[in-house]
């Protein structure tokens, strides 16, 4: 059976991006970059709200990776695009292979099918669509930059309280924390 894990990159008071909507203070070193590739070696598939995927999709497919880029950014490129991707989005309407788009009204029973049907981690990311599938959510992972943004999108917006147990924490020398939760 899989495992569904949140994991979404913060300031240290929350928000994965700032009030203009930028992500700009996530300025990972190259430690963090090696944790995310090692990561991301043992994952089966990528679950991405929309805006979240196209965040990453054209960075890692086509800018990235190239010759020239570090070392361990072309590694997660390459990590990046032979991993399966899953899109739920209702306003895409095409997707480059790879990619399969998953209608919202349809991600419950989706990532259900998933979590039964594939033996591994799924990696989920976007707080919208982690919010709608709070109760499959297995565990949280939060990679916390030394920075205070003062406001933006919240990490996970729930509007309810959720209990959770620490299991792991680690700091880098980047100064990036590390927190993996789980249900208490």
């Amino acid at each position: 059976m899989g495992k569904v894990i949140y994991w979404m990159n913060t300031s240290i008071d929350g928000y994965i991006e700032d009030a203009e909507g930028g992500m700009d203070f996530q300025d990972p070193g190259e430690d963090f970059h090696q944790a995310a590739n090692d990561h991301v070696r043992r994952i089966s598939a990528f679950l991405f709200g929309r805006r979240l995927y196209e965040a990453m999709e054209k960075p890692w497919t086509q800018d990235l990776g190239k010759e020239g880029a570090p070392a361990v950014e072309r590694e997660f490129a390459r990590l990046y695009k032979e991993t399966p991707r899953y899109v739920f989005s209702d306003t895409l309407r095409t997707v480059p292979e790879g990619v399969t788009i998953v209608r919202r009204e349809n991600a419950v029973s989706e990532v259900t099918r998933l979590k039964r049907e594939i033996d591994g981690t799924l990696q989920l990311g976007g707080p919208e669509l982690a919010a709608s599938l709070l109760d499959l959510i297995d565990e949280f992972w939060v990679y916390a930059f030394p920075v205070i943004v003062g406001g933006g999108k919240p990490y996970l917006p729930v509007g309810e309280v959720l209990r959770l147990r620490l299991v792991e924490h680690r700091s880098f020398a980047s100064g990036i924390m590390f927190r993996r939760y789980v249900r208490s």
